[in-house]
C-alpha cells in the first residue's frame, strides 16, 4: 500500500496529504465510488452535507472493514445552519448519515458574507470540537478578510482553508494569509476541471516523466505543500490519480507551473457569492 504523506495542523492533528472528493458524485454512484477510492489507498475522503452523499460515503466506510482510526473524514456546514443549535444539528444529521460517532474535520462550506453569520457557526464550531464530534475545525472559501474576523471573535484558529487553488487560480494572497495563521490550504478543484490539460508547462512536465497532464498537476500540489483531493467516477482515473508517488517535479517544471496563474475561476467568488 502506497505511503501517503500526512499534513500536521495546527491543532496537532495529522492528515493524508491526497484525499479523495465526492463533490457531485451522485448518491446512488456516491457507495461505490468510495470503496473504489478505498480499495485503491485513499483514506482521506471529504463530503459535505449540500452534496447530499453522506449516506453513501458512510455505507462505503462501513463496508470497507477499515479501521476508524486509519481514515480521515471531512464534511462541511451549509450556510442555512449558521445559527448555535443548527450548526450542532447539521453535524449531528451529517454524523447519523455519516455511521460515525465523530469526522476528523468539520468545515464551514462558504463564508456568504453579506451578513457575517459564519462568525456565530464558528462558535458553535467550537464548541462542537470541544464536546468531541469533530477532531478539527475549518472554513472553506474563506478571504483573508474573513479569516482575520475569525481569529479576532473565536478562541480557535482554523485548522484549515479550502479554498480553489489550481494552475490557473493560485490565489496567492490567501495562501499567505493562511501562512500567517498557521492555517493549512487545501486544494478543491485542483485539477481545474481540466481547463489546464492543454498548458504547455504541464503538457511538457508530462512527457518528461511519463506521466499524465493530471498526475503533474496533483504532484505540482503536493510539492508545494498543499492538501487536495481531485475527483473522479471512473475506476481508472480514480488510480491513475493515486499513482503520483513514483516521479518527483523539478524546480524548473514548478516555476513553469507557478506561471500559469490567470485568475480563471471554475466556482463562484467568496466575495460575493450569498447563498442561502
Amino acid at each position: 500500500m502506497t505511503a501517503v504523506p500526512t499534513v500536521e495542523l495546527n491543532d496537532g492533528t495529522t492528515i493524508p496529504q491526497l484525499g479523495f472528493g465526492v463533490w457531485q458524485v451522485p448518491a446512488e454512484q456516491a457507495e461505490d465510488v468510495v470503496t473504489k477510492a478505498l480499495q485503491t489507498g485513499y483514506r482521506h475522503i471529504d463530503t459535505a452535507a449540500v452534496y447530499r452523499n453522506e449516506e453513501g460515503v458512510g455505507a462505503a466506510i462501513a463496508a470497507s472493514g477499515i479501521p476508524r482510526d486509519e481514515l480521515y473524514v471531512t464534511t462541511k456546514l451549509w450556510v442555512s445552519d449558521f445559527k448555535k443549535g443548527a450548526t450542532k444539528q447539521a453535524l449531528e444529521t451529517s454524523l447519523a448519515k455519516l455511521g460515525l460517532d465523530a469526522v476528523d474535520l468539520y468545515l464551514i462550506h462558504w463564508p456568504a458574507p453579506a451578513d457575517e453569520k459564519y462568525l456565530e457557526a464558528w462558535q458553535a464550531m467550537e464548541e462542537l470540537q470541544a464536546e468531541g464530534k469533530t477532531r478539527s475545525i475549518g472554513v472553506s472559501n474563506f478571504l483573508p478578510e474573513h479569516l482575520d474576523k475569525v481569529a479576532e471573535a473565536g478562541s480557535v484558529i482554523p485548522a484549515v482553508n479550502q479554498v480553489e487553488v489550481h494552475p490557473a487560480l493560485q490565489q496567492r494572497d490567501i495562501q499567505a494569509a493562511n501562512t500567517k495563521y498557521g492555517i493549512a490550504t487545501q486544494a478543491w478543484s485542483p485539477l481545474a476541471q481540466g481547463a489546464v490539460f492543454g498548458d504547455q508547462p504541464i503538457v511538457d512536465a508530462a512527457g518528461a516523466h511519463g506521466v499524465t497532464v493530471a498526475q503533474v498537476i496533483i504532484r505540482w500540489h503536493l510539492q508545494r505543500g498543499r492538501i487536495l483531493f481531485p475527483k473522479s467516477v471512473t475506476p481508472a482515473r480514480i488510480e491513475e490519480n493515486f499513482d503520483v508517488f513514483g516521479f518527483e517535479l523539478t524546480d524548473a517544471e514548478l516555476e513553469a507551473i507557478d506561471a500559469l496563474d490567470r485568475g480563471e475561476r471554475t466556482g463562484m467568488d467568496p466575495a460575493t457569492f450569498n447563498p442561502s
